[in-house]
This record gives structure tokens, C-alpha cells and sequence, in this order.
């Protein structure tokens, strides 16, 4: 038993699971990524769409207050401007009940959201979050990429040419999946922050994304 704790001490490992109660086990000390490998419903995909077809900007961000993480988020001002299009109420639903579910795991009362149209890698490098714990979902376009334990040295990140080559190394999420990560300011994974960085979307193309992070 106090081999295989030292092991997880030293090391960190990623879990993904196609209900939402695999969203947990980023509770677990030893996972630094859990994944939520949904498949998102047809009328949420129809509504992302039809928002990048209109080549407009989004950049919506709100720093989200609850009594107890029980309470309903109060979303009605969130990217009102897109209100008269075909399945944005679908849309708000589906950004609750993420953000309800990330605060009853965490028991969080003070949540960071931004909701953003992006056309290029807004963090290029792999790096790591100084915060402790992050929901990231790309409701369509290519979803981020992160890396296992061991893929590249921690010290050199941020510099291009320690970055891993070989292909087979670079993990991905798919659009529509729900990934909690794990950053440096989690009590206990001190150095052990998911390692990720944002895709370079094809030209022409662009990715809806959420964020999610935990302030308390």
C-alpha cells in the first residue's frame, strides 16, 4: 500500500467515461483530467453551428454568484444578442445545467465563465493552469489537446521546441465532450497540472469553446 501511494505521488493519470458521473473522479487524488465523453445532443450541435456560420465575434465572460451550489445560475444577459436565433434556449439549458453540475461537484459559490467564438490557439504552447480546477468544452470546431504524464518535461514548458514531435503523443478532446483539468492551485497537485494547449483551428474554420473555472 505505501509503494503504490509513493507512485501516486510522484505520477498522475487521466479518466474518461461516457456518463457524467465520470466528471468525479476529478475528486480523486491521482487524476489530473476526467472526461465526460458525451455525445452531444442534435439540436445544441444544430445551434453551434448555426452561431459560427454567421462569422460574427463572441466573447462573453461573467463572474457567476451562488447562494449555495444548489442555486440556478442566472444566465439571462449571457450572449443575448444571439436570443431571436432557432435553439439558443437549448443552448442556455445545456451552459446551467454545466454550470449547476460543476458547482454542486466542487461546491463551488463563485464561478468564472466565458463562452468565446476563436478562429485561432488562444494558448499555442503546452502549459499548465494556475488555477484549481477548469471545465473546458468545445461545442463545435477541434476540441484541445493534452498530454499523459511523462509526454514532456514540465521544466521546459512554454518553449516550442520541447514540445513533443511525435503525433501519437498529443491526445484530443472531441467537440461536445466535457473535460474537468486539473491545475497547479488544486490543494495536493502541486506540479502535476494538466499539461494542454489549444488547437490551430484549419483556415477558415473556428471553434465555439466554454470555460468554467472555480474562484471559490
Amino acid at each position: 500500500m505505501l509503494a503504490m501511494k509513493l507512485l501516486q505521488d510522484r505520477t498522475r493519470s487521466q479518466h474518461q467515461g461516457a456518463t457524467p458521473k465520470a466528471l468525479s473522479r476529478i475528486l480523486d487524488d491521482e487524476i489530473n483530467l476526467a472526461v465526460w465523453q458525451r455525445h452531444m445532443p442534435l439540436h445544441i450541435a444544430e445551434f453551434a453551428r448555426l452561431l459560427l456560420s454567421l462569422n460574427e465575434p463572441l466573447a462573453e465572460s461573467s463572474c457567476l454568484e451562488l447562494a449555495d451550489e444548489d442555486d440556478e445560475p442566472d444566465l439571462s444577459g449571457l450572449a443575448s444578442g444571439l436570443r431571436d436565433l432557432e435553439g439558443y434556449e437549448g443552448f442556455i439549458a445545456d451552459l446551467k445545467w454545466l454550470v449547476s453540475a460543476f458547482a454542486c461537484l466542487l461546491g463551488a459559490r463563485r464561478i468564472g465563465l466565458r463562452l468565446r467564438v476563436l478562429d485561432k490557439a488562444m494558448c499555442p504552447r503546452f502549459h499548465v493552469d494556475h488555477v484549481p480546477v477548469r471545465l473546458i468544452t468545445t461545442y463545435a470546431g477541434v476540441g484541445s489537446q493534452w498530454l499523459k504524464e511523462g509526454a514532456m518535461d514540465r521544466r521546459q514548458l512554454g518553449q516550442a521546441n520541447a514540445e513533443p514531435t511525435d503525433t501519437t503523443q498529443i491526445q484530443q478532446l472531441k467537440s461536445g465532450e466535457v473535460a474537468l483539468l486539473k491545475g497547479e492551485k488544486w490543494h495536493g497537485n502541486e506540479g502535476f497540472g494538466l499539461i494542454h494547449r489549444s488547437p490551430q483551428p484549419a483556415p477558415g474554420e473556428r471553434r465555439l469553446i466554454l470555460t468554467l473555472d472555480c474562484l471559490g
